[in-house]
């Protein structure tokens, strides 16, 4: 009982202060992102895009401080290699098995990798204040054709790709992390069942956006940051690792070359380029699935 009691205050006041933190910065980045529409393209605005950077892991920094003040007990181990600059430009990605995975990412990577990105929906500008602060933090905002405007205008297919590339552009001259979860989807049993993973922990990567992002970039990606998140007592929901209940996180971080045969390439028209990206992520996520299985089984003994 006292656990439980002890448990609903520190989500609460863990919650709290990340709502708050979250409130005032978001604010702040809205009201500064006038400077930021006013400022000419080139190096001020990719200044005031290196403030806003900063502001950004301000917010993961408060938040990592208050998870870690009022969540001690989670035991957390990470095998990071060194190498990782924060004034690089990386693909990263990593397995997804819940939101809370992002929270871990900001935990890990937060002012050693740069401020990470992600690609976003184009209709997410729209958003009340959220658009405009993701719009000033430099998200790539891409736009994605569904099914049915295929059908009524072929002449869109692919166009996706030239989209991403226009919108990965002003981030080609930033350190950023291009974030992307190759799998798609959080792993559930029943998505692997569906599947029919033929990985035991994992479902099968989908080479669909980290495509995009490698034909974006172009040469201009330094390396590839692979993260592997393992939940050793089962996968947690937010307030779980807000309020302290995880009893233990692992994170296995590796650099990895990108090599120059998937660099820049259409892989919805170049059949070699797409087979040489699966075998790549299939490579990898075999490494993957072993380190998974090797921090449960070690976690039995």
């Amino acid at each position: 009982m006292l656990a439980k009691l002890r448990y609903a205050l520190q989500g609460s006041v863990v919650f709290l202060v990340i709502t708050i933190n979250t409130v005032v910065l978001t604010a702040v980045i809205v009201v500064l992102s006038v400077f930021k529409f006013m400022a000419p393209r080139g190096r001020a605005r990719n200044a005031i895009t290196h403030w806003f950077s900063a502001l950004g892991e301000l917010w993961i920094s408060i938040n990592k401080a208050v998870t870690g003040l009022f969540c001690r007990d989670t035991q957390w181990d990470i095998e990071m290699p060194e190498g990782i600059r924060h004034h690089s430009r990386y693909l990263v990605f990593c397995n997804h098995q819940s939101w809370v995975d992002i929270l871990v990412l900001q935990h890990c990577l937060n002012r050693r990798a740069p401020f990470m990105r992600f690609l976003l929906k184009q209709q997410l500008i729209w958003v009340p204040v959220l658009g405009v602060a993701w719009w000033a933090l430099d998200m790539a905002f891409l736009r994605r054709y569904s099914k049915q405007e295929l059908i009524k205008n072929p002449a869109l297919r692919g166009k996706d790709l030239d989209n991403a590339a226009r919108a990965c552009e002003k981030l080609k001259h930033i350190p950023v992390s291009m974030m992307t979860f190759p799998e798609g989807t959080r792993f559930t049993k029943a998505k692997w069942e569906q599947q029919k993973s033929p990985y035991e922990h994992l479902l099968k990567p989908r080479y669909g956006g980290i495509g995009q992002v490698l034909y974006s970039f172009d040469d201009a990606l330094d390396k590839l940051i692979d993260v592997t998140i393992i939940y050793p007592d089962g996968t947690p929901g937010t307030w779980q690792y807000l309020s302290g209940q995880v009893k233990k996180i692992v994170v296995r971080i590796q650099l990895r070359p990108i090599g120059d045969e998937i660099r820049g390439r259409d892989f919805r028209e170049d059949s070699q380029a797409k087979a040489q990206l699966k075998d790549w992520l299939n490579e990898i996520w075999q490494e993957k699935e072993h380190h998974i299985a090797y921090a449960l089984e070690h976690k039995k003994n």
